[in-house]
């Protein structure tokens, strides 16, 4: 019966510091540019995007198309940054094994 105590006291232990791990991801925010630093997004490692810079050069209003694509490409590189930063923690938390689902 102690074993099964033990293995459910690690088991709460590992689900608060995933919790814990969670809330850091929805805080912690990665930048990605594109261009050459014509547009920049910061976002959340939980995907959330927080901020996004363009500078006026990258306007061209003959060539929205450009702008849209360098806002996309921004977009897609911060959110999988971010993506890749919250599975790197979370692997380190549960040894490398990995868990579907947890992020």
């Amino acid at each position: 019966m102690r074993g099964m105590n033990d293995l459910v006291r690690q088991a709460q232990m590992m689900q608060r510091k995933m919790s814990k791990l969670q809330e850091e991801m929805d805080e912690r925010t990665v930048e990605a540019t594109s261009g050459g630093g014509m547009v920049t997004v910061t976002a959340t490692c939980s995907g959330k995007i927080t901020a996004l810079k363009i500078d006026p050069a990258a306007v061209d209003p003959q060539d929205v198309e450009m702008l849209q694509d360098l806002i996309l490409a921004a977009i897609n590189e911060a959110v999988k940054k971010g993506k890749d930063t919250a599975q790197s923690e979370m692997k380190g938390l549960t040894g490398g094994i990995n868990i579907p689902g947890l992020i």
